[in-house]
């Protein structure tokens, strides 16, 4: 279905109910982006209730709902909502991962951990106390979804906090590129969406490597492990290239923080010699298993290396890609902006932003209109379009993001 076709679907959908955006203390740069999109899409499109009076905060100044989540001397918090959301669509975006939010207790600096933003999380929803006429979590970084099944005697933390979030009463739950979708089995009569990035990928990447040739011979797309496999084949079929793949060779008679050491990273692909390399992942946690899978694409021949990952968490600092970078190991990096970025990143040359925020804006006022989101979560159309442009040189449109 073409765009236009979509937008004037759209416009003949009446919304649930008035769009109310919680914006968490954690995602307050995505949040503030986010809101000003919804409001120049209200602004510009002809819905149906933009001019019915019952429909009167269709179009507003912003669509943000203050929310304080305040915190007493030793530690414990609550939330408190400053108006009343009585009959809104709730919506609250919240990134569990930003760690530079600091709270005190009993004297001593505390940095927010995940645990500390979904306990804040919980205290918005039991705040709302069941008067919204409907809440949607948006949750990018999915919480725990690292710790989504079980080997032996573990807890199942992904499943326990989603099934938390549905006991107390959430309608929909939006997350990105999930380590493990099928975590939504916890609550199958919930609406769990998830959504990956792909065409912010290839957009940003063009933008900061203009000199790309995007096709079978020129361009090769690489799974770093085999959990990555599927998007890989995805974003490779796509954009018409070849793909290949590494596997984790993993020490099982040891376990190091929690898990079984990788021994080695073996490729599984044809000759990559000459060509530039895209690596697809879902995250950056410390980065040793994306600089090591650089490491040898590089000793493999590859002209150029490219890393595109959704969350960029860089754990164990900056140093070590800074390094990379230096030797020729990478080339490009390339992370959305769906979780907190330290303007230290930001400022390194190997560093580029896939901006998500007209891209979620647009889920979110799908979500309002009850519309289909089929069309929005695999944008095949759309990624052709932007490839052919680029084939062509073509300048990108400025808002097609």
């Amino acid at each position: 279905m073409a765009e236009q076709e979509l937008h004037e679907q759209l416009e003949r959908k009446i919304p649930v109910a008035p769009l109310g955006l919680i914006v968490m203390p954690s995602a307050q740069e995505l949040g503030t982006a986010v809101d000003r999109w919804l409001i120049m899409f209200r602004q510009k499109d002809h819905n149906i209730a933009k001019k019915d009076p019952a429909f009167r905060d269709y179009v507003k100044e912003s669509y943000q709902i203050p929310v304080q989540v305040p915190r007493f001397g030793s530690g414990e918090g609550k939330a408190m909502l400053p108006e009343s959301v009585r009959g809104y669509d709730i919506m609250i975006l919240t990134d569990v991962t930003n760690h530079s939010l600091t709270y005190r207790m009993n004297g001593f600096l505390n940095h927010m951990s995940p645990d500390d933003h979904f306990q804040d999380l919980k205290r918005v929803i039991a705040a709302i106390n069941g008067k919204a006429r409907r809440i949607t979590v948006v949750m990018p970084f999915l919480y725990e979804g690292r710790q989504h099944k079980r080997s032996g005697r573990e807890s199942l933390d992904c499943a326990l906090m989603l099934r938390e979030l549905v006991d107390m009463g959430i309608d929909n739950f939006i997350t990105f590129d999930a380590h493990d979708p099928r975590i939504q089995s916890v609550a199958p009569l919930t609406n769990f969406d998830n959504f990956l990035p792909p065409y912010q990928f290839l957009r940003t990447l063009m933008l900061s490597v203009p000199d790309l040739t995007i096709d079978r011979d020129h361009i090769t797309v690489i799974s770093p492990d085999e959990g990555a496999m599927e998007r890989a084949v995805y974003f490779a079929s796509v954009i018409g290239a070849d793909t290949g793949m590494f596997y984790k060779r993993r020490d099982y008679t040891r376990i190091v923080n929690g898990k079984n050491p990788i021994v080695a990273h073996e490729f599984l692909g044809s000759d990559i010699r000459g060509r530039d390399v895209i690596v697809i992942d879902d995250m950056i946690s410390s980065g040793g298993s994306m600089l090591d899978t650089s490491r040898q694409l590089k000793e493999m021949g590859a002209k150029r290396v490219f890393v595109c990952c959704t969350f960029g968490l860089f754990n164990d600092g900056l140093t070590n890609f800074d390094k990379a970078y230096e030797q020729g190991i990478l080339d490009k990096v390339i992370v959305t902006n769906l979780t907190w970025l330290s303007p230290d990143l930001k400022a390194r040359p190997w560093f580029a932003a896939a901006d998500m925020s007209k891209y979620l804006a647009s889920i979110l006022d799908y979500f309002n209109h009850d519309a289909s989101v089929s069309n929005v979560t695999t944008p095949t159309a759309k990624i052709h379009e932007i490839l052919e442009k680029y084939n062509r040189r073509e300048e990108a449109e400025p808002f097609d993001v």
